[in-house]
Formats: structure tokens, sequence, C-alpha cells
């Protein structure tokens, strides 16, 4: 699911002040394909702007995600990963031993689901799936 998302523009409609070191990150994490944690958005945001420091990303993306323009992600590997706040339903499937993260949406799924959650005396609001695997092939 390969999205480009302009992150700044969020943040204007959240009212959120740009300073410029903010908008090098935003354009960074807008154009990110996969799910960065705080050090690979520091050396990405570094390439461009060399004086960001990793506080900056740090106070940033907590920035972000307080206004909900950021989610961020547990994938299992003791690091925060983020992704720009979704504008559509995705889920992930998460390979244990590369640490690759692959969006997906399953129509069926998203019917069990709410049909779960109906049985069980529920409207479901919302919800996130996280699978994790083994690439078939390999031995894991």
């Amino acid at each position: 699911m390969s999205r480009k998302i302009d992150i700044e523009a969020l943040c204007a409609e959240k009212g959120l002040r740009i300073t410029e070191q903010r908008r090098v990150i935003a354009q960074v994490l807008g154009e990110s394909e996969d799910h960065p944690d705080v050090e690979a958005l520091h050396a990405r945001a570094s390439a461009v702007d060399p004086g960001i420091s990793i506080a900056t990303v740090y106070r940033t993306v907590r920035l972000f995600e307080e206004a909900g323009i950021l989610e961020r992600h547990d994938f299992g590997d003791g690091r925060a990963r983020y992704e720009a706040a979704a504008e559509t339903h995705h889920d992930h499937l998460i390979d244990v031993e590369t640490g690759t993260v692959i969006e997906f949406v399953d129509d069926e799924l998203e019917a069990l689901q709410r049909r779960i959650a109906e049985k069980l005396g529920f409207r479901l609001v919302d919800h996130r799936m996280e699978l994790y695997g083994v690439a078939l092939g390999r031995k894991g």
C-alpha cells in the first residue's frame, strides 16, 4: 500500500506550528513506505538537515502522535514504529524474521470481525490487527 501523505497539511489542519525542522520530519514521514522508528526517522531527516537532533525527532513524533497525525505501533521488535494516521483502515502482517511489515485489507475478515462483535453484543467502532508470521518456504 504505497502512499505519500501530506503530513504538513495535516499539521496545518490541526493548528500545529510548523518549524523548518518539523517540516523536514513531516516530509520524511509522509514519504516513508515503511514503518520507521525514531532512529530511522532521525537518520533520514538528518540526511536532509544535519542540524536535526534525535531529541527534536522524539519531541516532534510525540507531538504528531498526540495530535492524531501519527499512529504508534509495537510490532514485537521492542521499538515503537510510526506511520501516518490512516485515512482508510488497514491491518498489518509482520515477518518476524525480517521485520518487514505488509499492509493489507481483507473485506471478508472485516465482515467477520463485525459479526463477532455483534454476536457478543457490540457494534465495532475500531480495531487494530497485527498478524505475525514467517514466510512460507523458510524454516521457523
